[in-house]
């Protein structure tokens, strides 16, 4: 095989991976005509049409799809290899990409992550923010982030935090017009300023218990975003309660900004975990992320 098939190999998987050829380029550094030209050739000198492009998308077609499935493993193998070379360098060196929301990224991650790397200078990691529950085999990550309680039981997982609390939060500006909750059923009768997670598209539902059984309160209201900041500022900005982890609210409260309500009914979760295959052959890098990581008491 010639190298220049290779490398067109290697567009094309990235360009049928990713669904994309704007993703596709940013990988690789280089414009996407560029990488449209490329996949051109490539069909031309195989004399078949592998991905079907619209202006909004680009799939594979039915060939694409068996080139997909037939040659992706084996370039997912030779990666794989390279990578296992790291293990015979002196020093622990690869790239790692973990997928997480932002609120976990910063509060969990990267206060440590920023020192590991400045002590581990050969060792890269791309931190992709998502509020889905994705599969991390599928999408090629070597780690995510979810709550202990969430996690595959065929995955390995790793505390990376403590418990954490949630807590309804609303400015002063709103509650004071308004009556306030007893009940976190009464927030039903409120404005809520709503979290959608990008998995099936829904909206949030609040989770409190009561005497120890488990609630579920789905809120309406004027505003909704899919990243929590966004959740506690227009709290803050007055447009009705929000629903955030404990440790984001609490500047908000010490400056008086926001108020807290219904603080019984919000109890501890076990705190977040990193994961990943059980059946993950770890690097020497990847081992020490995950100690780093690890959360000690």
């Amino acid at each position: 095989m010639e190298r220049q098939d290779v490398n067109d190999l290697m567009v094309f998987l990235a360009v049928a991976r990713e669904r994309s050829f704007t993703k596709a380029a940013a990988k690789f550094g280089v414009s996407q005509s560029a990488l449209s030209h490329t996949i051109r050739q490539l069909e031309a000198r195989l004399g078949v049409r592998l991905l079907t492009r619209t202006t909004r998308s680009v799939s594979p077609t039915e060939a694409g799809e068996r080139m997909l499935r037939s040659i992706g493993p084996l370039f997912d193998e030779i990666g794989s290899a390279i990578e296992d070379l790291n293990i015979v360098r002196e020093k622990p060196a690869g790239t790692i990409r973990l997928t997480a929301g932002d609120y976990q990224i910063q509060h969990y991650i990267w206060p440590k992550l920023r020192t590991f790397l400045h002590e581990y200078p050969d060792i890269k990691v791309e931190l992709d923010v998502n509020y889905g529950l994705q599969d991390i085999v599928s999408d090629r990550y070597d780690a995510g982030v979810r709550f202990g309680e969430q996690i595959a039981k065929d995955m390995i997982s790793v505390r990376i935090g403590p418990d954490v609390r949630f807590a309804v939060v609303a400015a002063e500006s709103y509650f004071s017009a308004h009556e306030i909750p007893k009940h976190p059923k009464d927030l039903t009768q409120h404005k809520c300023v709503n979290l959608r997670f990008p998995t099936h598209g829904g909206l949030y539902a609040w989770e409190f218990e009561d005497n120890g059984r488990e609630i579920k309160i789905r809120v309406d209201g004027q505003v909704t975003f899919n990243t929590i900041y966004n959740v506690v500022e227009a709290a803050a900005d007055g447009f009705g309660f929000a629903y955030v982890p404990e440790d984001i609210a609490l500047p908000y409260l010490k400056s008086g900004r926001l108020h807290r309500f219904l603080e019984d009914f919000s109890p501890p979760w076990e705190g977040f975990h990193l994961y990943y295959p059980s059946r993950r052959q770890t690097s020497p890098a990847f081992s020490l992320l995950v100690n780093a990581l690890r959360h000690t008491t």
